[in-house]
């Protein structure tokens, strides 16, 4: 029997006088699959869930553009914000001032001991340094400024190879729920009001979730910020809440009500805590029975004035829950901002945010190479 011809076929699937849809991007058939127990169709009706997503992608990826903009723009707190760090490291430049080739081992020894002084960690610093020792005995390298200039490239390729997505990844569906987590005193009730407000002047619908039942105060501190950045919240209610059930209300509130974001607080916890750490998971698994996927960041709050000892918790926090970026606070009050590769390079997890000061402005996207510039000025 002769196959149908080309142009039959064609006829046939052009017998409904209703135009096709017009063609999706490539991409967002692939984020967004066709419910599988549903019958397949050659049309979707306006409205559908998949615009909806998409619309939302859309929103999402404009929030996550405007916040890392604003970065850009506001280099000069991240270039105060490192002041003593950058105190710490000026000695290299009176050590390249008048380098030669004769003094090559000495001046590698004492820039080796400036980056430790200033906590890049024995890993990163020995390979730096090495790399140093290996292009200046190449002849690749003639002068200070070459060396200095092959030291900041070293440290931004380290921070973008493993560390690059710094942007918030909030996924394609609403709301987009982030956690805040990290041991008691980092700052992550602050760093969360902060994010709010920044997530708020860009346009975003934002709710605060109050997930921290242990310390008395925090549920008050978290009401003053959502007073302060015009944010709603959703309180424990009774005696002896549950944090995952705080957190849980929240997500439905803010899928009921058309929020763009949650933001969850959560109880500050030592790391070495195995039955607090373990509630984490709890609260983990109750956002994302109301929002699968969710949560969409889990972001940990670590102070930057405990240097390399921050480590050792980021290695906990992120078997425990998986932790997708860092927000790094107290870091104008600390010489020890090479810490900041350390906890990049130590677990290939990305710096989201950086806090650079008391203000409620002070709380920065991260920009590696605006952060190289900085500390190496």
């Amino acid at each position: 029997m002769a196959s149908p011809s080309p142009s039959s076929h064609h006829l046939s699937l052009l017998a409904k006088p209703s135009p096709p849809p017009p063609p999706q991007p490539l991409g967002l058939r692939f984020r967004f699959p066709p419910n599988r127990s549903a019958a397949p169709s050659l049309s979707r009706p306006a409205g559908s869930r998949f615009r909806c997503s998409a619309s939302q992608t859309g929103f999402f990826n404009r929030l996550g553009r405007l916040i890392k903009e604003k970065a850009k723009s506001d280099v000069e707190k991240i270039f105060s914000g490192f002041s003593k760090t950058r105190e710490n490291l000026a000695v290299i430049d009176e050590l390249l001032l008048y380098w030669n080739l004769a003094d090559t081992d000495r001046v590698l020894d004492e820039l080796e001991e400036a980056l430790l002084v200033a906590d890049f960690g024995p890993r990163i610093t020995v390979r730096i340094v090495d790399r140093l020792r290996e292009d200046i005995l190449a002849g690749k390298l003639k002068s200070g400024a070459e060396i200095k200039d092959t030291l900041k490239k070293s440290v931004l390729e380290l921070l973008t190879t493993k560390g690059s997505k710094t942007e918030l990844q909030l996924g394609f569906r609403k709301p987009a729920v982030v956690m805040i987590v990290g041991v008691n005193g980092g700052g992550k009730t602050t760093s969360l009001g902060k994010l709010a407000n920044r997530l708020k002047r860009e346009g975003a619908k934002v709710l605060l979730a109050a997930g921290d039942t242990f310390r008395a105060a925090a549920s008050d501190q978290l009401e003053i910020w959502a007073e302060r950045t015009g944010c709603e919240i959703v309180l424990a209610e009774g005696e002896k809440p549950k944090a995952s059930s705080v957190l849980s209300r929240a997500v439905k509130r803010g899928k009921e009500q058309g929020f763009d974001v949650v933001l969850c607080d959560t109880s500050g916890r030592l790391h070495t805590n195995y039955s607090l750490m373990e509630e984490l998971v709890a609260c983990k698994k109750a956002v994302a029975k109301v929002v699968p996927g969710a949560p969409n960041e889990i972001l940990l709050v670590l102070d930057g004035t405990t240097g390399l000892n921050m480590l050792p918790q980021a290695r906990e926090f992120n078997d425990v829950v998986g932790v997708t970026g860092y927000i790094l606070t107290k870091l104008d009050g600390s010489a020890r901002g090479g810490c900041v590769v350390s906890v990049v390079d130590e677990l290939g997890i990305p710096v989201k945010f950086v806090g650079v000061g008391e203000g409620v402005e002070d709380l920065q996207p991260f920009d590696a190479e605006a952060f190289v510039d900085a500390i190496f000025a």
